[in-house]
């Protein structure tokens, strides 16, 4: 079998963003025309969307609209066997269709590689506001671990920030119950980048709902902790009353961000040395993460 060379993510984007042009309505301009209608039971949703939740009041609005408009924009799918047809992006279109008892919606065919549906599916998603936090960095992390894509280069491609690329990541080092939290809504994402760096992560988000915290106040809770009185130090590494300053924190976020892990830097004041403690939640992660040391 032929591999698929890799590419670098620029190239072409610009044609792929093209593809996912915003609706009718919100640039003023008139719907795409569809390649050909296609019953809806020979389209298949692709399973690597980074959408993982679908609101059902939202799909149901939606279909509303469909039912009485029709679907205006085309789904975009490639051709997958014969006569069936992966969504590349569209799924909402798809689902609301569905509801709204259409048997055939009109689709744009394009022969995209897995590279690009991937980067279809994110673009269409976080253009258009759809993904929550932890389904936007998952998706960042897919082209980063899938395709070699750097921060930079996503950030570049997508018009976003570095900054902004390297703290959604940060959240996928936060454990499954604190995520859960942050993609029910119970959690704001500047609440969860407070969590990154706290010894109790979970602790302190169910504290946070109970109490109703701010983020200011969540930051604050999470640099001071709710241990009682350190002990004396009994080694050389000292306990920093104060909390770490803001380069080592800075540091183990974008530590953090890279390995997808938990990352603690503790240095050994007045020393050139100290200890950098990687923490993993699960046996995948300590392969991969021994992979990525063996150079695999």
């Amino acid at each position: 079998m032929k591999q698929e060379k890799r590419r670098g993510l620029g190239r072409g984007l610009s044609a792929l963003m093209a593809d996912v042009e915003q609706t009718p309505g919100e640039t003023g301009e008139a719907p795409r025309r569809a390649d050909r209608m296609i019953p809806v039971e020979r389209i298949f949703p692709n399973p690597d969307q980074p959408r993982r939740q679908f609101t059902q009041d939202a799909l149901q609005e939606l279909a509303n609209s469909i039912a009485e408009k029709g679907v205006i924009q085309p789904l975009i799918v490639r051709p997958q066997g014969e006569d069936r047809y992966e969504i590349v992006a569209g799924e909402r279109r798809w689902r609301a269709s569905q509801m709204a008892q259409l048997h055939e919606i009109p689709v744009i065919i394009r022969d995209f590689t897995d590279t690009e549906v991937l980067e279809v599916a994110i673009i269409e998603n976080i253009q258009r506001a759809d993904l929550n936090p932890v389904e936007e960095a998952m998706g960042f992390r897919q082209l980063m671990d899938r395709f070699g894509h750097t921060q930079e280069k996503l950030a570049k491609a997508l018009g976003k920030s570095r900054s902004h690329i390297a703290n959604l990541l940060r959240l996928l080092t936060l454990p499954d119950e604190v995520r859960e939290m942050l993609q029910q809504g119970e959690l704001s994402a500047g609440h969860a980048r407070a969590l990154v760096t706290c010894d109790d992560p979970v602790g302190l988000a169910k504290r946070v709902v109970a109490q109703g915290l701010s983020v200011r106040e969540t930051e604050k809770a999470a640099k001071q902790g709710d241990a009682p009185e350190p002990k004396a130090p009994t080694t050389g590494f000292l306990a920093e009353p104060k909390g770490k300053d803001a380069d080592t924190r800075a540091l183990e976020g974008d530590l953090s961000a890279h390995l997808g892990l938990k990352v603690s830097v503790e240095h050994k004041p007045g020393s050139e040395g100290g200890k950098l403690v990687l923490n993993y939640s699960s046996l995948e992660q300590l392969d991969d993460l021994c992979r990525r040391l063996a150079g695999e």
